[in-house]
This record gives structure tokens, sequence and C-alpha cells, in this order.
């Protein structure tokens, strides 16, 4: 009789009973590490037919079977039904693409309580995982974990970060038999997709408006989503195919500036001397969507990339804060003056100035929780009718009423430009959302809005 049993420990699959010399040699993935079977955790789906054909007894699993009662008592839309059923036809494992606003949470909600079983939330930030926090226990009314820096409860359903996945997954992976991956884009990142690998959770749903290319997941050290969903892309909406019902039209506008003659002066003196190292090593031939990465390798020893680095520096802090745009800027807040508008700019030095000339909020990194939440919740209630931001609004947070959003340069890729697009999209009224990009003529910016919309081409069909 067989004695051997296959338990959790760390984040892998150990095979105990008797020294690897007395046990039939097992196929991979298992691998003899220190005189054990042992494979990483999120294989677990795959190996039961190889334990129970061997006779090995399972003792993984400690999750927990939930019978929740659903409080949010709104109807799905029928995408977010089809995407349900696709997932669940494919044992529960793959990827959901929506667009920003199409209720990637709401989804989310309606795939645990038709799960019944303990489940993890893995979330990209802090802001978002109490956001996340909120919408379960206004949906089940029950105890939800949280677990991250400050906070550790793990309970049958408990909301984490990517950041701290790694040491939940490492204890406590085995107490979930489902995982959501929201934003699901950041988990191939090197260390976050070790994080994820440890969970043996049968179940797994990754989330995103914007699922990664091909390319991207081919870079070097990173982690195929996929892999780490434990299954493919099954369902995909663009923003297209759902404009006019469950999303407010939209247009945008591009506008034009162009450079006074002083910094036109200054943005040649300073592209050529950029552009001529990156040509002269040629960085981009050699390493291709890592060349940037490679200068600033060289900056740190190479006084010429310290140079080419610091004049790249200098030309995205003259396209951000050019006198065009500042002059483009005020004209559209006295236009939209009675309505709710979003500032983006890549440069927080450029937020906290024009926060300081026009009296509005501004929530950069440096904003604390407590801030952000008043500033958001001022907003919702109009107290404030702008706000402005770089980047930690591009995704996951919820910002109610505003219908324009104003984007400084055109400097941001295909995924945040969606991303942005996507958080004046949510339905309210019946009224078009509008998106300005102001960018500068003849400069680096429109390279990267072309570059952009070719690759938002192939992103189209997905």
């Amino acid at each position: 009789m067989n004695r051997n049993f296959i338990v959790f420990q760390g984040g892998t699959l150990v095979i105990y009973g008797g020294s690897a010399t007395e046990q039939e040699p097992l196929p991979p993935p298992f691998r003899l590490i220190k005189e054990r079977f042992r494979c990483e955790g999120y294989r677990y789906c795959h190996v039961q037919p190889i334990l129970e054909s061997r006779g090995i007894r399972d003792q993984v699993p400690r999750w927990e079977s939930l019978d929740l009662a659903l409080y949010d008592l709104r109807e799905p839309h029928a995408y977010q039904l089809e995407a349900l059923e696709a997932w669940e036809s494919l044992s529960c494992r793959g990827s959901v693409v929506l667009p920003t606003g199409a209720g990637k949470t709401f989804l989310a909600i309606q795939a645990i309580h038709r799960a019944k079983c303990s489940t993890a939330i893995v979330c990209p930030t802090i802001d978002i995982l109490h956001q996340w926090y909120r919408r379960a226990l206004h949906s089940f009314h029950t105890e939800i974990g949280v677990y991250y820096g400050a906070e550790k409860r793990v309970l049958p359903i408990t909301i984490t970060t990517y950041h701290s996945a790694g040491d939940l997954f490492a204890e406590h992976g085995n107490t979930f038999k489902c995982i959501i991956l929201d934003e699901v884009h950041h988990a191939p990142a090197p260390s976050w997709g070790e994080a994820i690998i440890m969970a043996p959770a049968p179940m797994r749903l990754g989330l995103t408006a914007t699922y990664p290319t091909e390319q991207e997941q081919m870079l070097a050290g990173r982690w195929r989503v996929d892999d780490l969903v434990g299954g493919p892309l099954v369902y995909c909406k663009q923003i297209e195919d759902l404009l006019g019902e469950q999303l407010a039209r939209y247009r945008t506008q591009r506008i034009r500036v162009v450079l006074t003659e002083e910094e036109r002066r200054a943005y040649e003196t300073d592209y050529a001397m950029y552009i001529h190292f990156v040509r002269e090593r040629q960085l981009t031939r050699r390493y291709g969507a890592d060349w940037f990465k490679e200068l600033m390798r060289l900056s740190a020893t190479d006084c010429q990339a310290r140079q080419a680095l610091l004049a790249r520096q200098r030309i995205g802090r003259l396209l951000a804060g050019c006198q065009g745009k500042m002059e483009v800027l005020e004209t559209l807040l006295q236009e939209h003056v009675t309505d709710q508008v979003l500032i983006f700019t890549e440069s927080n030095a450029l937020v906290y100035k024009l926060s300081q000339q026009y009296l509005i909020p501004a929530i950069t990194h440096e904003t604390s929780a407590d801030e952000r939440k008043d500033i958001l919740d001022g907003f919702q209630a109009k107290k404030y009718r702008a706000i402005v931001t770089s980047r930690v609004l591009n995704e996951g947070i919820d910002v109610p009423e505003a219908k324009v959003a104003i984007v400084l340069g055109g400097t941001s890729g295909a995924r945040e430009y969606i991303q942005r697009l996507g958080r004046v999209l949510r339905k309210a009224e019946n009224k078009e959302a509008l998106l300005y990009e102001v960018l500068v003529r003849g400069t680096t910016e429109e390279g990267k809005v072309q570059r952009r919309h070719a690759r938002r081409e192939v992103e189209v069909s997905c």
C-alpha cells in the first residue's frame, strides 16, 4: 500500500511518506530537491492526475466551501454573463478583458458568489485594496480579510496586494481555492509572478482593461499571463463594443501647440545631444525594448550617457510645462467651468504647480490615503470642479462624475491612454465624455502618439 502523501509547504507541493529513493520517480513538473519530490504550488491542478494514478494521498487543500448571500441585487449585463460563462467553461481558469467602467469588479463579485469557495483577491495598490474591501463588504455582508503591510487578517475572502501576495501565499496559499488577479497585466512582473505561482488555487480569474501584448510577455524575466492564470484570454470587449449602452459615448480632440523660439532652441539642443548618443551607441538596435534601461545603466559610469539622460529629462520637463500647453489649459478650464475635469500630466512638479496656480486639489503618489479619499469625496460632491494628477488615477480607482479629461502631453503609452480615457467613460445622464490631448508639434510627443495608435490598432483585435 502506498503511504506517500503530498502537502503544501511554503508555496510548493512536497511529497512525504518515505525517502525519495524508495519512491518511483515522478515526471515533470516534479523535481528531486533535498531528497523530496517537489513542484510549484500553481501546478496543483495539473499534477492531480499523477497523484491519483500513483495512489498518493492529497493533503494540499485547506480551502472552505462558502454559501454567501449576495446583497448587490443589480442584474449582470449580457456581456458580463457571457464572460462568466466563458470562464466557467474552461474550468474557471482564464482572463477577461473589459474596458474601464464596464464593471470588472462587479463581474468578479459575481464570480466569487458562483464559485462558492474561499477566495483571495490580488490588486496592485493599497488604495485599490481598500476599494475592493468596501465593494466585497457591501456585496456579501460578511467579514472580509485584508493582508498588506499595515494589517494581516486572513479570512475565507481575503484581499491583498501583489507586493504582499508572496507572504500570504507562502503561509496560507492552500486556504484559497480561487484567486482573482485584478489588473492582471501587472502580474507578469518577475517578483509578482513569483508570488502568484506559490498559490495552488485551481480556480483563477485575471481581470484587466489592457491585456499585455505578446511582445511585453516575451521580455526577459517576465511571466506569461496564461501560465499565472492557468488559462488563456477567454473573453474580450473593447470600449467601442459598449459605447452608448454600458459606457458613455465619447470624443477625443487632439490639440497641437508650438514652442516659443526660446523653448525650441532649448529643445533642439537637448534633443541633438540625447539622440546622438542613442544612435552612436546603437541602443535601440542592440537592446530593443530595453534600450532605455541600458541608457540608465550606462549613465551610472559613462559621462556621455549621463549627459544624454539629463538632456532627455530636460526635454520631458520642457514639453510637460511649455507656454503653449499652459495657455490651452487656461482656455479649456474656462470653457468647461461647469464640468468636472481631470487633468493628467507626467510631471509631479507640474501637478503641484498647477494645483497652486488654479487652487485645485492635487493627487500624486505622495498623497496620503485619507487626503486622497477626502479629495475624491469632495470631487463627487462637486465641492471641487477639477483634480490634477500624474499617474496614480490611471487605473482601478473609481473617479465618479468626471466627464472631461485633459492630458497634457503625448507621452503616455497605449495602456495609459486607455486607462485615462476610462476615467471619464462611466455612463451618467447620457452625457458625452471628452478627452483632450495637448501635445507639442514637431517634437517626440507626436511620434509617441503615432506609435501608440499603431499599437492600438493591434490591441483592438484581441
